[in-house]
């Protein structure tokens, strides 16, 4: 990887602008092959819920806990459970998962810092990407539902992805489930007396989109409510 930068880094330097072409050209091959890899692993999976939250979640903490008796009664549901595969929020679903018997999968993001796969992924279910935006599809591509616990810009980011693409019709209605009203009401308030009562940004319609609970029981029964009332089938 530094010698490929380096690289980049020359051609910059020289002005060498077919060579920058032609690394350009050599990435594409590289995200197709990301994308080619976890398409043939995730595609036999069936049924899952992504779990989104925070790295830096302790396992003392509340919502550790929390992800992890979602993940182990969603198991117990028939779901198995897709996270980021690093530690914290992710971590505590992929231990419920494991714990519950269920499918416990993992899609790393290689970062020189703060993450690595966890111990609970199961060893023939960890994908490691150097892509967010791939990772990104594969969380949506391949899950029933989103369940979001409290975390910092990714979680929002993955949180805004799937609504925007729930929103757009680009791809089929699936449930999102925010945990903790003490976490999330502030922000949403503020899509509701900002982005639309002032500037009309969204639609009323836009706000049914997601839910917002406060216990396991609660976020698991929206999902299993959803699905009452349509056939479960992979969101291809």
């Amino acid at each position: 990887m530094e010698h490929k930068e380096e690289k980049i880094r020359e051609a910059f330097e020289n002005k060498n602008w077919s060579e920058m072409r032609a690394q350009d050209s050599w990435q594409l091959f590289k995200i197709m092959g990301e994308f080619v890899h976890a398409f043939e692993k995730l595609g036999r999976i069936g049924p899952c819920v992504t779990l989104f939250g925070s790295a830096r979640t302790k396992p003392e903490n509340k919502y550790y806990k929390l992800s992890e008796e979602i993940a182990f009664k969603l198991t117990k549901n028939g779901y198995g459970i897709i996270t980021g595969g690093g530690p914290g929020i992710m971590e505590a679903a992929n231990k419920g998962a494991k714990d519950g018997g269920g499918k416990s999968v993992g899609l790393n993001i290689v970062l020189p810092f703060e993450q690595s796969a966890n111990s609970y992924i199961d060893t023939d279910k960890i994908i490691n990407f150097e892509y967010f935006f791939v990772r990104k599809v594969m969380f949506i591509k391949y899950a029933q539902g989103f369940v979001v616990l409290p975390g910092g810009f990714g979680t929002l980011d993955e949180l805004f992805e799937a609504i925007t693409l729930i929103q757009t019709h680009k791809i089929g209605k699936f449930p999102i489930i925010l945990v903790s009203k003490k976490y999330w009401t502030g922000l949403f308030e503020w899509v509701k007396e900002t982005m639309l009562e002032e500037e009309h940004n969204v639609s009323v319609e836009d706000l049914s989109l997601f839910k917002i609970v406060d216990t396991a029981d609660e976020a698991v029964k929206e999902i299993n409510d959803f699905y009452n009332k349509y056939l479960l089938k992979p969101n291809f």
